[in-house]
C-alpha cells in the first residue's frame, strides 16, 4: 500500500470518513451541488497534495544520489570478488585442497545474509526501491538459504541454485545504479 492509498483510506475509504462524506453529499444534494464531483475533486486533490509533500525517496538525495550509486557499484564488486575469492586456489596447486567445513559455510554465509539485510535498508533510496528490495530478497533466499542448508545438512545437492542467488545479489546491488 503505497502513500497515496493511505492518505485516501484514511481521508475517503475507512468507514468514519465514508459515513461523513455520505452526510456531506445528502447536505449538498440538499443544497443542488452534484457530491460525486466534489468528492473525486477533493480526492484528486489530496493525491496531488500528497505527492508534492512526499516525493520519491530517491529524489530527496539531490546531489547525493552519487553516493547510493558509489554503494551499489561496491556492493556489486563486493559480491563478485567474495565469489571469486571462495572458489580461488590459494594453496599451491600440489597441496591437496580440502572442501570447506560446515562451520565456515555458516559463518561466511551469516556475514553475507547480515551485509545484505543491512542493505535493504537502503532500497528505498533506490530509485526503484521495489526492484531493488526483490532481487535483495530474492538473492538472499537462494544464496543464504542454499549455504544455510549445506552448513546445517552437508547435503550438496541445492547447491546448484547458489550462484543464481549470487548473481541477484549482484543485480540487486546494481539496480542501485540505474
Amino acid at each position: 500500500m503505497g502513500v497515496n492509498d493511505a492518505v485516501n483510506y484514511v481521508l475517503f475509504n475507512n468507514p468514519v470518513s465514508s459515513t461523513v462524506w455520505s452526510i456531506a453529499a445528502q447536505g449538498a444534494r440538499a443544497a443542488g451541488l452534484k457530491p460525486k464531483a466534489v468528492t473525486q475533486t477533493a480526492a484528486t486533490h489530496t493525491k496531488a497534495v500528497v505527492e508534492q509533500a512526499l516525493p520519491p525517496m530517491w529524489k530527496l538525495l539531490g546531489h547525493n544520489r552519487h553516493i547510493v550509486r558509489l554503494a551499489g557499484l561496491s556492493g556489486a564488486a563486493a559480491v563478485i570478488l567474495g565469489a571469486y575469492g571462495a572458489h580461488y586456489h590459494f594453496t599451491p596447486k600440489d597441496e591437496d585442497i580440502q572442501e570447506r567445513d560446515p562451520k565456515q559455510i555458516f559463518e561466511m554465509t551469516n556475514r553475507y545474509h547480515f551485509i545484505h539485510s543491512l542493505a535493504l535498508l537502503a532500497a528505498p533510496f533506490a530509485r526503484r526501491p521495489y526492484l531493488t528490495t526483490a532481487l535483495m530478497a530474492s538473492g538472499m533466499s537462494l544464496f543464504c538459504g542454499t549455504c544455510y542448508y549445506v552448513a546445517f545438512t552437508n547435503d550438496r545437492s541445492v547447491v546448484r541454485l547458489t550462484p543464481m542467488g549470487g548473481f541477484l545479489l549482484i543485480f540487486g546491488w546494481l539496480s542501485f545504479i540505474i
